[in-house]
C-alpha cells in the first residue's frame, strides 16, 4: 500500500512527521511522493493561528474522496468541531503519534473510522523509533513536548499538553546515532526549549553541555525559548552557548513591547527582562543572530502600546522579527476578550508597519556582514539551480553558487551582498 505524508507548521511537527514516515516504511508501507500515487493520505496539521487553520481545512478538502484520509497533528485537538463539520476523513490522531500510526493506518484500511485522540496530550514517542529525514544533514531533535506556560492567546497547549522531557541520556544517544549516520546539524526543538528538564530536575544548559561532549563535527541550533524560562538559567545557558558546537543564534519571542499587554497575554516577564536577556547574550556573542516574535492587535493593545513595540524593535534591532496578526483561537482566554478587541483593519495596518520596520532593520543588520569571510556549513539545497544555502557561526543564511554537490560540506566563503532575508557570498576555499 502507498502512503503519502505531508507535514505543516513548526519544526517539532516536522520531526513528528519524519517519525510517522519512518515507522510506516519500517512496517512495510511504500512511501508515495504525491497524493495521486497514494492509497492513503496523512496530513500532519498545524493550527496555531486562524489563517493557518483555514489553510489546513482547504488542504484537507482537496484530498480526493477516493483516498483514505488521516488527519494528524494539532488541528484535531484544537478545533475538532470544525474539522468534523467541514472535512471528510477516515481517521484522526493528535501530534507525536509515533509508531501508533501503524495501527491507525491498518484500522483505517480495514474500513474503520478511527478517532485516536485520547493519548495525544501525553504522547512522547521513543527517540529510538525509525525516521525518514527530509534533509539527511539536519537532525530535528525533539527534547521535550508540551510546556509550562499558559499564554492567553495560545491554543497549542490543548494539543501538546504539559511538559514531558526526554532524559539527557536518551537525547545524547540519539545524537550519537545521528552523527554516525551523517548528521551535521541538530535542531533542538520543543514548544519552549528553555523549560526543558524542569520535570526531571535538570535544564537546557546541562543538556547542551552533554551534547557538546559528543565526538563529531556538528552544530546545534537551539529552538525557541521564552524569556521567563530563560532568565533563571541565564548564566549557565550563556556559558553553554560558548561551545563551538552551538550556533550563536537566539530565538526569544517578546510578543509585545508593552508591559501592560504582556500582562494581559500572561507572558510572565517584562520588556526589561527581555532586553536584559538579549544584552547578556550579546555581551558574550556580539554578532549573535536574534530572532523574535510579535503579535499585532492583541485585545486592548492601544496605539501607545503598539508604538512601544515599534520602539522596542528599533532599540533591540533583531535580525529577524516574525510578525503575526492577532486572531482569537478556540477556548483561549484571549478569545473571551472581545470587548477590548482591536478592529481588523487596524491590526492589518499595525502588522504592515511592524513588518516594514523589521525588514529595514534586518537589511541594515545584514549589511554589516558584507566583507566577512569565514567557515560555513552547507546545510540546504538552494531554490535556484546550482545554489546552496550555508550557515555561519551565527546561523546567518549565506547563498553560494557551485555546480558541485556541496551538501554537508564545510567551506570558507566571503560575503558580497546583503538582503533583508539572507546574504550572498563566494566560495574562497
Amino acid at each position: 500500500m502507498q502512503v503519502f505524508v505531508k507535514s505543516f507548521g513548526c519544526s517539532t511537527n516536522f520531526a513528528d512527521g519524519e517519525t510517522l514516515v519512518g515507522c510506516l516504511a519500517e512496517a512495510g508501507y511504500q512511501i508515495a511522493d504525491s497524493v495521486s500515487a497514494a492509497d492513503i493520505v496523512i496530513i500532519n496539521t498545524c493550527a496555531v493561528k486562524g489563517p493557518t487553520e483555514n489553510r489546513m481545512i482547504e488542504v484537507l478538502k482537496r484530498v480526493p474522496r477516493n483516498k483514505k484520509l488521516i488527519v494528524a497533528g494539532c488541528l484535531p485537538l484544537i478545533n475538532f468541531d470544525r474539522l468534523e463539520r467541514e472535512v471528510r476523513f477516515d481517521g484522526v490522531t493528535g501530534p507525536a503519534s509515533g509508531n501508533r500510526i501503524v495501527r491507525i493506518v491498518k484500522r483505517v484500511l480495514n474500513g474503520e473510522k478511527v478517532l485516536a485522540l485520547k493519548e495525544a496530550v501525553e504522547a512522547k514517542p521513543e527517540l529510538t523509533l525509525s525516521r525518514m529525514q527530509s534533509n539527511p544533514m539536519i537532525s530535528i531533535l525533539p527534547i521535550c513536548y508540551g510546556c509550562l506556560g499558559s499564554c492567553a492567546y495560545c491554543c497549542v497547549t490543548f494539543a501538546r499538553g504539559k511538559l514531558r522531557s526526554y532524559s539527557i541520556e536518551e537525547i545524547v544517544e540519539r545524537a550519537k546515532k545521528d552523527i554516525a549516520q551523517g548528521a551535521r546539524e541538530f535542531w533542538l526543538t520543543s514548544q519552549d526549549t528553555a523549560c526543558y528538564g524542569r520535570d526531571l530536575g535538570t535544564d537546557l544548559a546541562e543538556l547542551l553541555d552533554a551534547i557538546c561532549e559528543v565526538r563529531g563535527d556538528f552544530k546545534i541550533r537551539v529552538g525557541m525559548m521564552t524569556p521567563n524560562t530563560t532568565m533563571d538559567i541565564l548564566g549557565k545557558l550563556i556559558r553553554s552557548f560558548q561551545s563551538e558546537h552551538v550556533f550563536k543564534f537566539l530565538h526569544l519571542p517578546v510578543q509585545s513591547g508593552d508591559d501592560r499587554v504582556l500582562g494581559k497575554m500572561n507572558r510572565l516577564y517584562s520588556v526589561d527582562n527581555f532586553k536584559k536577556t538579549v544584552k547578556a547574550f550579546r555581551n558574550q556573542s556580539p554578532q549573535l543572530t536574534l530572532s523574535t516574535d510579535i503579535i499585532c492587535g492583541f485585545p486592548s493593545e492601544s496605539e501607545r502600546a503598539f508604538d512601544n513595540t515599534l520602539r522596542l524593535i528599533e532599540d533591540v534591532e533583531p535580525d529577524v522579527v516574525n510578525v503575526s496578526k492577532f486572531f482569537p483561537r478556540p477556548r483561549t482566554a484571549a478569545a473571551e476578550m472581545s470587548d477590548n478587541s482591536v478592529p481588523l483593519q487596524e491590526i492589518r495596518l499595525r502588522s504592515a508597519k511592524a513588518s516594514k520596520l523589521a525588514k529595514i532593520i534586518a537589511y541594515e543588520k545584514n549589511r554589516r556582514w558584507i566583507g566577512w569571510d569565514g567557515e560555513i556549513l552547507v546545510d540546504e539545497v538552494g531554490k535556484v539551480p546550482d545554489s546552496w544555502i550555508c550557515r555561519n557561526f551565527a546561523y546567518k543564511p549565506i547563498a553560494v553558487k557551485s555546480p558541485c554537490n556541496l551538501h554537508g560540506k564545510t567551506l570558507r566563503t566571503r560575503v558580497l551582498k546583503a538582503f533583508s532575508t539572507h546574504l550572498e557570498g563566494e566560495i574562497i576555499e
